[in-house]
This record gives structure tokens, C-alpha cells and sequence, in this order.
């Protein structure tokens, strides 16, 4: 039977700081990490142990201190698996700069196949007539084509969205991705492996439904794992 899983992470996204933070449990291991970009270059760190990250806080002593006021949850189950994904107000400091920003919440757990592969985006701007959004993309996990994890906030309100196609890490349906620094880890530790690319960047084009961006930052991802 495949390991139970659960990972918390959470995300921060803006112009000139972004962020991101995870704790992991895989079966009896346990892993988490941090990234800062601070404009102009990346810092991280990744730990064979858990992190104090939660819905509520963020606490990676001298790095990060940060209090998360979450929005409007979506929540999804496939057979032995779950997500709630919620888009998050971030406050605090980052390597000792205030932190006001946007960001994503990102709470999972269930019995995932032991091998897996996916194509993921989050990210949070504005649209081009001044209202708030955030969204969250994905294609291998929780990617029916209803009853997904699919889903974009406008003004703080959460809707479904259909099926999108991933250029790899280029971008995800008709949004275009710019990267400004890329976090990557390769793995193996012969009972669980991981190999994957997380790079933070800039979105321009429009999101699905045909809203276009004013401005938009994030995060894209392509993960391999067998756990």
C-alpha cells in the first residue's frame, strides 16, 4: 500500500519578493524547505525534517516570520487523496524584510499512487480592470474534468475552471511565464525519489474564463516522484 502523505505549503508573490515555505510527511520521512527570491537573487534552504509551516503562521526562526490570513477555501477529493487550496493575505518579514503580499495556501494528505508526475501553477495579481485574483492550475493531480482542484479567485470569490493546457514550464493555457529564479531538487533515496523544478516568475496574457492580467506572480512547477 503507498505511503499516506501530507504536505503544507505556502506561497507569497509580488514584483520585487516572492516566497515559499513546506513541511512533508511521506510514510516515515520527513522534509521541508523555504525559498526567498529577494529581487535580485535566491536564497533556500532544505531540511530532512519538518518545518513550522500552517495555515495560520510560518516560523522558520531568523528567515521567515510570517502570519497568513486565508480566504475562501476549495476543496477536492480523489479516491484516497485530498486538497483545499486558499488564497492567502502573507504579513511579516522574509530574511528581515516586511512581507505584505498576496500568496496561496496549499494543505494536502491522502494515499498517492506511488508513482506520480504533474504540471502545476499558482499565482496572484491583478486583472486589467483592478480587481484582486489568485489561481491555481494543475494537470496530473486532482485534474477531472469537473470535480478539480482547478480553480481562480476574483475578488476573493473561488470558481471551477476547465482542463488547461501546460507548455511545460513556459506557461498554462493562454498565460505566458517569465522566470526570474528557479528552485530545483533532485532526489533518491531509493525507498522515495523526487525531482523537480519550481521556478518563481512573472505571468502576462490572460487567465481561463479570458480575464486578462494587468499583473501577475507566481510560481510554476513540474514535479516527478516516486514515494
Amino acid at each position: 500500500m503507498p505511503f499516506y502523505k501530507d504536505w503544507t505549503w505556502v506561497g507569497a508573490f509580488g514584483p520585487d519578493l516572492m516566497l515559499c515555505a513546506a513541511t512533508v510527511r511521506v510514510g516515515p520521512f520527513r522534509a521541508g524547505w523555504w525559498a526567498v527570491w529577494d529581487g535580485e537573487r535566491l536564497h533556500e534552504r532544505s531540511f530532512r525534517r519538518a518545518l513550522a509551516v500552517d495555515p495560520a503562521r510560518v516560523h522558520v526562526p531568523g528567515v521567515l516570520e510570517l502570519e497568513l490570513e486565508p480566504g475562501a477555501p476549495w476543496a477536492v477529493r480523489t479516491g484516497p487523496m485530498w486538497t483545499r487550496k486558499r488564497p492567502a493575505r502573507v504579513r511579516g518579514t522574509a530574511l528581515g524584510r516586511a512581507v505584505d503580499l498576496p500568496g496561496l495556501i496549499d494543505e494536502s494528505a491522502g494515499r498517492h499512487p506511488r508513482r506520480m508526475a504533474w504540471l502545476w501553477s499558482a499565482g496572484a495579481g491583478e486583472l486589467a480592470d483592478g480587481r484582486p485574483v489568485t489561481w491555481n492550475l494543475v494537470d496530473g493531480l486532482h485534474d477531472g474534468a469537473t470535480g478539480s482542484e482547478r480553480a481562480v479567485w476574483i475578488d476573493g470569490v473561488p470558481e471551477e475552471v476547465p482542463p488547461q493546457r501546460f507548455d511545460g514550464l513556459r506557461g498554462v493555457g493562454d498565460l505566458r511565464f517569465e522566470a526570474v529564479a528557479t528552485r530545483a531538487r533532485r532526489e533518491n533515496l531509493l525507498v522515495v525519489a523526487s525531482d523537480y523544478e519550481q521556478p518563481f516568475g512573472t505571468f502576462a496574457g490572460a487567465l481561463p474564463g479570458g480575464d486578462a492580467l494587468r499583473a501577475g506572480h507566481g510560481v510554476m512547477e513540474r514535479h516527478r516522484a516516486r514515494w
